[in-house]
């Protein structure tokens, strides 16, 4: 308890809980260890890069495995879906006292997950599918750190934003450019180590692999926690 108010204390006023960059962090690591699940166990389609899942689509086709279309589309359909509903329970929940929508999100995230774990391997569909879905929602939800944009399923972005730091600091010279393009650094080195750690895992632990990625959910939705205790606080 003493380590995350030590975090909780580390952010300043302004900037939620959402938008701090340990959660970030966390948020990026799980991110990861979805993608490389997905890849590994369950057939290898991607939960969150869906250029990647266009890509390996259109070379089936190509190749003249047509029954391989639904593998690859199905994914997409339900990350677009997993948009939607993120976008609903902000609508509907953002005034809700009790829970913050973002950690509604977060447990919703943790279900959808646990029930993909249980999935046998004969329904790699399913269970690709419900994590696209979930995987859709949290960068939906979840868009920013420290004032600044990013996604922490994918890293394109985020490798684009932090070079274009890098670049502005080589020319201006100015400390905060290069401490961005750190963090940015930093969000991409996480979501490997989580990769890999799910690569390492999943020969192991088998389809129950992204169960892993619950508790990473779960301490996140801790964090924020402490957002509402500092209201309370403030109340007081």
């Amino acid at each position: 308890m003493n380590f995350l108010q030590n975090v909780r204390k580390g952010i300043t006023k302004q900037e939620q809980m959402s938008e701090s960059l340990i959660l970030s962090l966390l948020l990026a690591l799980s991110g990861g260890f979805q993608d490389a699940y997905t890849y590994i166990e369950r057939g290898h389609v991607f939960a969150n890069a869906q250029t990647g899942n266009v890509v390996l689509m259109s070379a089936s086709v190509l190749d003249g495995n047509i029954d391989n279309i639904l593998r690859y589309i199905n994914p997409l359909l339900a990350f677009v879906v997993g948009i939607i509903i993120a976008d609903l329970i902000e609508h509907h929940m953002k005034k809700v006292q009790v829970i913050h929508w973002r950690q509604m999100i977060i447990m919703v995230e943790v279900i959808i997950m646990f029930v993909s774990g249980i999935l046998p391997a004969r329904f790699d569909m399913e269970a690709n599918c419900l994590i696209s879905l979930a995987c859709a929602m949290q960068v939906e939800t979840f868009r920013s750190f420290c004032g600044n944009a990013y996604a922490s399923t994918m890293i394109i972005g985020n490798m684009r934003s932090g070079t274009h730091a890098f670049s502005r600091f080589l020319i201006s010279r100015k400390i905060p450019e290069l401490k961005k393009a750190g963090e940015y650094f930093g969000v991409i080195l996480v979501f490997g180590i989580g990769a890999g750690i799910s690569a390492l895992l999943t020969p192991l632990m088998g389809e129950m692999t992204i169960w892993c990625s619950c508790v990473i959910l779960l301490i996140c939705y801790v964090i924020m926690e402490f957002d509402k205790i500092d209201m309370t606080e403030e109340e007081n």
